[in-house]
């Protein structure tokens, strides 16, 4: 079996462009897969384009290992966010044509189910005024709606420093939330890489009353010594990963002990087998595993197929109960469930139990769409160039 073909196509939304994958065989089999790359989609179909040729085109999509050792090393340049993102839709798309041959759910293919469930949070809830009561109402929303866990970036604009009343206020959102969801569900806090150490600490302090499962990205993610100068001093669990994109780059992280969740995107860390090693890893350092994803359906469901099979899994990422949730329609399967009770139900289907609505994405062109957290009400989700 040979790769005969591949063609993308972009879902844009107001503030994501969603990149899915169609792959074709020589003998009739089709593999899909999805992404998305932040503000870069142009770059990616470019990569995908000057790839093809050089790596992808007549390979055996059987010899997954082997197509991404030679998109890995052979290109020479370092594996970033636009390379790691294409290499991932080849690579589970991949996943999807093997377990589509053979007749079984990718994660029975990567060593098969140790969990009946898979534990979801919820983000991208909060597209409301930064206003107590208006927080306090939609983290209601979410637990009305099954969810045992949810995610916020309370900050604003905030880049290093923030003035103090933008602190108290930011503090006073988290306040009105762990009000409104109660003692037993879990808050994480995103920080989005916006603070100094010293900022990022004395914020985590003031946070503590709270009871957070997690400060994220506390900041940014390119001086591991700064992340472990707050690891030092904060008595909250840090979660980060999701701007590292190989375990290369991740070794530092455990050398330091600075991680306590880790975040990796396989939808930019070069697709599942390298978030597989990427969580074991973190096995070996007692390090849980939770997969960044802000997603569509389609890469939701390879988080759920690598979730189902990883020892150290922790907890999910979803944004589609909330902003965009028509973005769903954008594919179709049993790979896809919905969330109930706080939990997805591990995914059906061969493959990765998914088919594109080809016609639905084509309806939703990508969009010129610049998402800027450091702007004021990025947490709305309506930014356009």
């Amino acid at each position: 079996m040979k790769i005969s073909k591949i063609t993308p196509f972009v879902l844009g939304t107001q503030w994501r462009n969603l990149t899915f994958l169609k792959v074709e065989t020589d003998e009739g089999l089709i593999g899909y897969s999805e992404a998305r790359n932040v503000c870069r989609t142009d770059a990616l179909l470019g990569y995908l384009d000057g790839a093809s040729h050089r790596y992808i085109l007549g390979s055996d999509p059987f010899n997954i290992e082997d197509l991404v050792h030679r998109m890995f090393h052979q290109d020479f340049s370092r594996i970033a966010d636009v390379s790691g993102t294409g290499i991932a839709l080849i690579e589970m798309a991949c996943w999807d044509i093997v377990g589509k041959a053979l007749n079984q759910p990718v994660y029975k293919l990567l060593g098969g189910a140790v969990r009946d469930k898979i534990k979801a949070y919820a983000n991208g809830w909060y597209t409301v005024e930064r206003k107590p009561e208006e927080f306090h109402e939609a983290a209601k929303k979410v637990v009305q709606k099954g969810y045992r866990a949810l995610k916020v970036d309370p900050f604003g604009a905030g880049f290093y420093e923030i003035e103090r009343k933008e602190r108290v206020l930011s503090i006073s959102l988290v306040e009105a939330i762990r009000d409104a969801v109660g003692p037993d569900c879990e808050i994480m806090i995103e920080m989005h890489g916006r603070f100094s150490p010293a900022t990022a600490i004395r914020i985590a302090h003031d946070l503590e009353p709270f009871d957070p499962a997690w400060v994220e990205e506390p900041c940014p993610p390119d001086n591991m010594d700064a992340l472990a100068k707050v690891a030092a001093k904060i008595n909250i669990p840090i979660a980060t990963g999701e701007r590292i994109h190989t375990r290369f780059e991740a070794r530092r992280l455990f050398e330091l002990g600075c991680v306590d969740v880790l975040q990796t995107d396989i939808t930019e860390s070069c697709g599942l087998l390298e978030g597989k090693k990427l969580a074991a890893m973190a096995d070996t350092h007692y390090v849980t595993f939770a997969p960044h994803n802000v997603g569509g359906p389609l890469s939701t469901a390879a988080c759920l197929h690598l979730a189902a099979c990883t020892t150290n899994f922790k907890i999910q990422e979803h944004f589609n109960d909330f902003v965009d949730s028509w973005v769903k329609e954008a594919a179709y399967g049993p790979g896809y469930p919905e969330v109930v009770d706080g939990y997805f139900s591990l995914p059906q289907g061969p493959g990765l139990g998914m088919t594109i609505n080809e016609d639905f994405i084509k309806e939703h062109p990508m969009t010129s769409n610049f998402f800027n957290l450091f702007v004021k009400d990025w947490h709305k989700r309506q930014q356009k160039d």
